[in-house]
């Protein structure tokens, strides 16, 4: 088994001078999903977005070109890819030469594919900035006292009021599992069933803030621990995480047939 101590995560890595697909690290995803009690029956549907804000290349001529990209990888494939060795990977184009644009959309979405293990979308261009609606739960006037491990004990819905509304917080943070170091984002949880308890899904929220987990696995278990703990009809989580290194991700769970939120940047992305 590959381990993330092995990744070029947390460690000083010379800067690639050409265009090489082995810097991308994928990590297989199926060990987290084991301890969160999954197999390969899963109870989502979802993908993760990535937004990449530094991708330049050279034309025939030698000329840079720059752009932006939205990179849509599903949920369903067997490995993720971590994070630095994504931005090592994008930044090896800096030097290499391309006939066409259309050719470097295509060589990542082949070379991210194959590091998955499932086909990967690559667009050019990002989504533009939104503020979907949804109710805030950040000023909820609460005590906390958990700052990890996630604790699903502190999840409460009320069975004898159903609802459909959609939550949000800016409060969730998590650290990397590496290199410690923080890794912050906003969650919206959109749901129909048992009204959910706010302060109470606002206290499991802060309880990620010492755990060391991947911005995939945090949302599959925001995801998992709802839907255990407070059973609703449906479900949808999505946190979208603040920029690191010209890159952002954005995971989104589900359960199956929920369509996804629209892709959206927010401000602090």
């Amino acid at each position: 088994m590959v381990h993330p101590e092995q990744s070029p995560l947390g460690r000083e890595v010379a800067y690639p001078r050409h265009y090489d697909a082995s810097l991308l690290f994928p990590i297989p995803r199926a060990a987290a999903r084991a301890e969160l009690g999954l197999g390969a029956d899963l109870p989502f549907a979802g993908h993760d977005r990535w937004h990449a804000y530094e991708l330049s290349w050279l034309d025939a001529r030698g000329k840079p070109r720059v752009a932006t990209a939205t990179i849509t990888v599903p949920a369903t494939t067997p490995h993720l890819v971590e994070s630095k060795s994504l931005k090592l990977y994008l930044n090896a184009f800096n030097a290499t030469r391309f006939d066409e644009a259309g050719d470097v959309r295509t060589r990542i979405a082949r070379d991210l594919s194959q590091a998955a293990g499932g086909e990967v979308a690559v667009d050019f261009g990002l989504p533009a900035f939104d503020d979907a609606a949804a109710e805030p739960i950040d000023a909820l006037d609460v005590a906390i006292e958990r700052y990890g491990p996630p604790d699903a004990a502190l999840l409460a819905a009320d069975g004898g009021d159903l609802v459909e509304e959609t939550l949000r917080s800016d409060l969730l943070k998590s650290n990397c599992p590496v290199t410690g170091q923080p890794d912050w984002a906003t969650v919206r949880i959109a749901y129909r069933g048992p009204r959910l308890d706010r302060a109470a899904l606002l206290r499991y929220l802060v309880s990620f803030r010492d755990h060391a987990e991947f911005h995939e696995q945090c949302v599959e278990r925001i995801f998992v621990d709802v839907l255990a703990r407070c059973r609703p009809d449906t479900l949808s989580v999505e946190a979208r995480y603040t920029r690191r290194g010209g890159l952002d991700i954005n995971p989104w769970r589900a359960t199956p047939g929920r369509s996804p939120p629209p892709a959206g940047r927010d401000l602090r992305q």
